[in-house]
Order: C-alpha cells, then sequence, then structure tokens
C-alpha cells in the first residue's frame, strides 16, 4: 500500500547502505561549507551560490546551506565509524576524514570572528548562544554545535549565555558554565556579541531593532546566515555570516 521501492538485499550490504547515505548528505554540508570559506576570501555570497548550484537538476537544493557544521545522533556517528571501519580494513578514507575536518573547523570560525571583532581576546567577554539544540524543532543536543562552540569560548576566558525555545534540562546538562536564559532579549543584554547557533524560526523574528540597545558590543555573528547583512547593517549591527563574502568585508 506504499508503493514504496523494496530493496532485499544481504547484511553488510544494507549496512553500507545507511552508513554511505547519511556520510553523503554530511559531505554536502562540509562541501559547502568550505565553499563559503572561500567566498569569504573572494567577496562572494554563499547564499546566492547554493541559490544557483540548486537549480542545477543534477545537483538540486537539499544541504546546502553553509553554517557551523552538522550535528545530531546520525551524521557524526556514521562518518566516523564509516572512517574507522574503512582504516582498520585497510582503505584510506581521506573525504571521510576532511568532511569531520571541516566541521570542526566551522565551529573554530566562530570564535577567529568574535575575536577579529573583539579586540583579538575573548577573555571577560559576554556572548550570547541563540539556539542550542542541534537543529530546530528538537531538543536534541547530542553532537550540537553549541556545545563544542560554548566550550572553545569558556576556554578563551569568555562568559557565556544561552537560550533556546526547547532546550533547558538537556542544556543544564551538557553546557556545565553556560548560564541559560528563558528569554531572547534578556539573554542579549549586556552581550559583547550575539551567535545564531540554531536556526529556530523565532529568531527570524526577532526585534533586532529592540535587541541592538541592550548589547554592550552590537556583534552579531549569524552563524546560519538567517538574517539579511544590509538590513542588519542599518540597524547598527556589526555583522558577519558564514561565507557573505560580501557583507563580511
Amino acid at each position: 500500500p506504499l508503493r514504496a521501492p523494496i530493496v532485499i538485499t544481504d547484511l553488510r550490504t544494507a549496512e553500507m547502505i545507511k552508513y554511505a547515505s547519511n556520510a553523503f548528505l554530511a559531505t554536502r554540508i562540509s562541501f559547502i561549507n568550505e565553499i563559503a570559506s572561500i567566498c569569504e576570501e573572494l567577496g562572494a555570497d554563499i547564499k546566492e551560490v547554493a541559490a544557483g548550484m540548486g537549480y542545477d537538476k543534477r545537483i538540486g537544493h537539499q544541504f546546502l546551506d553553509a553554517g557551523v557544521g552538522y550535528g545530531g545522533s546520525c551524521f557524526p556517528k556514521d562518518v566516523k565509524a564509516l572512517e574507522y571501519m574503512a582504516s582498520i580494513h585497510g582503505c584510506h578514507p581521506q573525504l571521510l576524514r576532511a568532511v569531520m575536518e571541516i566541521n570542526r573547523d566551522q565551529r573554530r570560525q566562530v570564535i577567529h570572528k568574535l575575536r577579529e571583532l573583539l579586540g583579538g581576546r575573548l577573555q571577560d567577554k559576554v556572548v550570547g548562544l541563540l539556539g542550542l539544540a542541534f537543529k530546530p524543532n528538537t531538543d536534541d543536543m547530542r553532537e550540537a554545535p553549541s556545545a563544542e562552540i560554548a566550550h572553545l569560548l569558556q576556554h578563551e576566558g569568555a562568559q557565556v549565555r544561552g537560550y533556546d525555545p526547547v532546550v533547558v534540562e538537556n542544556a543544564s546538562r551538557e553546557l556545565p558554565g553556560v548560564t541559560l536564559y528563558a528569554d531572547p532579549y534578556e539573554l542579549a543584554e549586556g552581550c559583547d556579541a550575539l551567535v545564531v547557533v540554531t536556526e529556530w524560526n523565532e529568531f527570524k523574528h526577532l526585534d533586532m531593532a529592540r535587541v541592538k540597545p541592550l548589547m554592550r558590543q552590537p556583534v552579531l555573528i549569524d552563524g546560519r546566515n538567517i538574517y539579511d547583512p544590509a538590513g542588519m547593517q542599518a540597524l547598527g549591527f556589526i555583522y558577519r555570516g558564514m561565507g557573505r563574502g560580501y557583507a563580511n568585508q
């Protein structure tokens, strides 16, 4: 009744279909993030680049959103497992290793941008993270980019705040030392910078004209490219997106 194709195969092949599918989607994400890094240096806009690529029917639009990288229960685990199985059986999974390395680099890019805009040091700076779950519409914190970004910020001496529309209990357990807020405007008050980590729809509709005067410094790192750079700059924000070269210059 589902009218769905059924593939009957051996156990090893079935397992490989699952691993390869998730690894391929993770590769698409890391690919577009690498292109985003190049866009920043060349003055191109990754949003427009991804849109143009997606109109090629051989490529499509899905999983071409540049940002702070993938997380969750499937992609990190499956790419790592596939890389490990390949290694112990004498293969050289260099593409899979690059996928994981690029994903880690996306978190570090946030720190580099913050350092650049906050005087070269993050010691005692107050940074607010907008979104803590690994993706919107879930409370799942497994391999969430927010956890690694928070850890890197704390390592550099920053005071880290966090807000998420859903994640509360999980965040307090997964993000030790991060002060959690129940309201994004309260979180913004006194911050030196805000970082969009999860693309919750709520954040797209924040009153950013209200947010800006609450902050000590109006630095905005748009880790999911949900805002219009020109609009944010017109409001007085010091804006940095991911791969939005023309806006980051």
